[in-house]
């Protein structure tokens, strides 16, 4: 360590591990083959428009009210949402949605995946000598996704925002996992893919926040950004 920092601590799902294909991609994939026009705009905004959605928005509390007793139901109304997010009219996406639904439930089966990157950056983060953590927004704990991957040596302390019911952005969650690791948040950075919940929710901790952020979903953003894992200890020693 050559810095004040002393610990990295990473979002797990779309950061350390990867659902191959992404469920948007067989989504849109398939409206496409139902012969509907989506353009590189529509595909960008939709991408944008699911990390907004899944990091504890308005709508989202407001569909797992509606349907926390159905979820088909819920994964219909998704696809609602998902389809005015790619430019479709309401009239379309009212009618397209329980068949999209449907055929999401029926075909997507993706594979779970670490990327060779993640592989590299977490022993020499470890060698390094800083202390590592997973901070998820899963509703229950994770370990054994952890450990089905080869990842649980890398990290002794994993919280899922269902083992507290606090959630990204929600700082509670850092907060959390700061008092139970013993490090201060200004000597913690946080890692994960999703603007809206990982880097707000770090910052409004006092993390230091860095968006993993490999096709440029948000060139906007105010904060350190890094595209691979390989630039991830180089990043970390110069901040």
């Amino acid at each position: 360590m050559t810095n004040h920092i002393r610990a990295v601590f990473f979002d797990l799902d779309g950061t350390l591990r990867h659902s191959v294909p992404e469920g948007g991609d067989v989504f849109t994939e398939y409206v496409v083959k139902m012969g509907y026009p989506v353009t590189p705009e529509d595909r960008l905004r939709a991408r944008r428009w699911e990390h907004q959605y899944w990091a504890g928005s308005a709508d989202l509390r407001d569909d797992l009210l509606a349907h926390s007793a159905d979820t088909d139901n819920f994964w219909i109304e998704y696809g609602r949402r998902r389809l005015l997010s790619l430019n479709f009219t309401a009239e379309e996406a009212r009618k397209l949605a329980p068949q999209a639904s449907a055929h999401m439930e029926a075909m997507y089966r993706p594979d779970s995946v670490i990327h060779e990157e993640v592989r590299r950056a977490l022993p020499a983060l470890r060698a390094a000598g800083y202390g590592l953590a997973v901070i998820s927004n899963r509703d229950k704990p994770f370990r054994a996704v952890l450990d089905a991957h080869g990842l649980s040596e890398f990290f002794p302390y994993a919280l899922a925002g269902g083992e507290v019911n606090i959630y990204k952005p929600d700082p509670g969650i850092f907060d959390h996992a700061l008092q139970q690791t013993n490090f201060r948040a200004e000597e913690t950075v946080y890692v994960g893919d999703n603007y809206y919940a990982d880097i707000v929710g770090a910052r409004r901790a006092g993390l230091v926040p860095i968006l993993f952020d490999p096709d440029l979903l948000f060139p906007e953003a105010d904060c350190v950004t890094i595209r691979s894992f390989d630039e991830l200890l180089p990043t970390i020693q110069k901040l």
